[in-house]
């Protein structure tokens, strides 16, 4: 792997309502974790047929948010990601681009809290060295807004430099670990 890193920020509403489809999320998860894939390397991954794989690939081409990687040989068409990372900012004046936001953040979600549970479910066919690594830690702090914003950029410096698809040095034994994080107001408390 190890590209130079590319995170793209997410604006334009048309290319947010045209990612905001479970497959195509997965799918841009699976490419960036895993580096280029072919449509049927990702159908078992997505849940999705290769067919279905190859037609939302083309969407998130049309779009920006993958294009062909080289081939071994010239019958697979691997995909890869466009961007190391993705960051939304949609108009806030804009009720759709919220909307859009929001249904793709809850896709996310839903997918990160999926894949923990695949996780606990396969539990018992991990290492013990991975099991002994693993976390799955809540938190529940009290921040102002910009000790808040401090505490999520030192994490994302700290982060930076595993990402796989920019990783030059990864030592043997390393994995792709999904991690992510949610950080955000609760609602204020009611007497």
């Amino acid at each position: 792997m190890g590209r130079p890193e590319h995170r793209r920020t997410i604006t334009d509403i048309r290319a947010l309502t045209a990612l905001a489809h479970p497959v195509r999320v997965a799918l841009l998860n699976q490419l960036m974790a895993y580096g280029p894939r072919t449509a049927s390397q990702c159908a078992d991954a997505v849940a999705a047929s290769a067919s279905a794989c190859s037609y939302h690939l083309r969407q998130l081409a049309r779009w920006g948010f993958v294009e062909p990687a080289p081939a071994e040989d010239g019958r697979e068409r691997p995909w890869q990601a466009t961007a190391t990372g993705f960051a939304l900012d949609p108009d806030p004046g804009n009720p759709a681009s919220l909307a859009a936001q929001q249904t793709l953040a809850g896709m996310q979600i839903d997918q990160d809290a999926d894949a923990a549970r695949a996780f606990l479910r396969r539990a018992d066919t991990v290492s013990r060295e991975w099991l002994d690594a693993t976390e799955l830690a809540r938190f529940s702090l009290l921040m102002t807004p910009t000790e808040l914003a401090g505490l999520t950029a030192a994490l994302d410096a700290l982060i930076r430099p595993y990402i796989g698809l920019i990783r030059t040095d990864p030592p043997a034994g390393a994995k792709p670990v999904h991690l992510d994080l949610k950080a955000f107001p609760l609602p204020e408390e009611r007497a």
